[in-house]
């Protein structure tokens, strides 16, 4: 598994993020705890990889191998989360490339899909009280995707989301803006360009991010 560390500008965070497997990626205050965290979370991404119909590939692919080491930014050390570009990310992508990527991509709003039909409405609340419950979890992920999908040219209605139509159209319609835009070698974005690649596993992160909350914060029983 190849995995490129992007390091705060402070060095309080690092990123590891699995450079072929869009989504998976964690941060922590070291190097070694990072790639330690992203390991641990691999069994949790295997569902995903499952998804997407490549688990064979995924079940060889255990073995973590830092390929890279690339400055992050101020958000980096801020939140942990990668927002700097990795040379792969750079990296020019075959057609079938793009499409593996985009699978993986569905691959993690399937996930999230099923994740938020089966948890509890009520979420685990912090020890002060606080956090959002599985419907603003939810609200959350969709507005940011409008943004990340809008660097592409897709406007999608505000709260058009929220219904399953309307999902689904949001969500072809940003593949296929991706699509185009790989045809045309453009990058997403009007004032800072971001690289396909970069915006896809960005996109799937976060929403695997939160499908992970949800399952870390449920109040359903559990069966004995």
């Amino acid at each position: 598994m190849r995995v490129a560390l992007e390091i705060g500008p402070k060095g309080k965070k690092v990123v590891a993020v699995a450079s072929d497997w869009p989504g998976l990626a964690r941060g922590a205050k070291t190097e070694a705890a990072a790639i330690e965290k992203l390991h641990a979370y691999v069994p949790r991404y295997a569902p995903v990889a499952e998804l997407a119909g490549m688990k064979a590939a995924f079940d060889m692919a255990q073995n973590i191998e830092v390929v890279e080491q690339y400055p992050g930014v101020g958000s980096t050390d801020f939140w942990g989360i990668s927002f700097a570009f990795s040379s792969i990310d750079r990296q020019e992508m075959s057609e079938d490339e793009l499409a593996r990527e985009l699978k993986l991509m569905q691959a993690c709003w399937a996930f999230f899909d099923a994740v938020r039909e089966r948890v509890s409405a009520e979420m685990q609340k912090g020890p002060r009280g606080g956090g959002r419950d599985r419907d603003h979890i939810v609200g959350h992920t969709f507005v940011s995707e409008q943004d990340l999908a809008a660097k592409v040219g897709v406007v999608t209605p505000k709260g058009a989301m929220l219904a399953a139509e309307g999902l689904k159209t949001h969500r072809e319609a940003y593949c296929q803006a991706i699509r185009d835009y790989y045809s045309q070698d453009k990058l997403a974005g009007k004032i800072t360009k971001w690289p396909l690649r970069y915006l896809i596993r960005h996109t799937a992160f976060h929403t695997l991010d939160h499908a992970w909350e949800m399952e870390d914060k449920d109040l359903t029983p559990k069966e004995a």
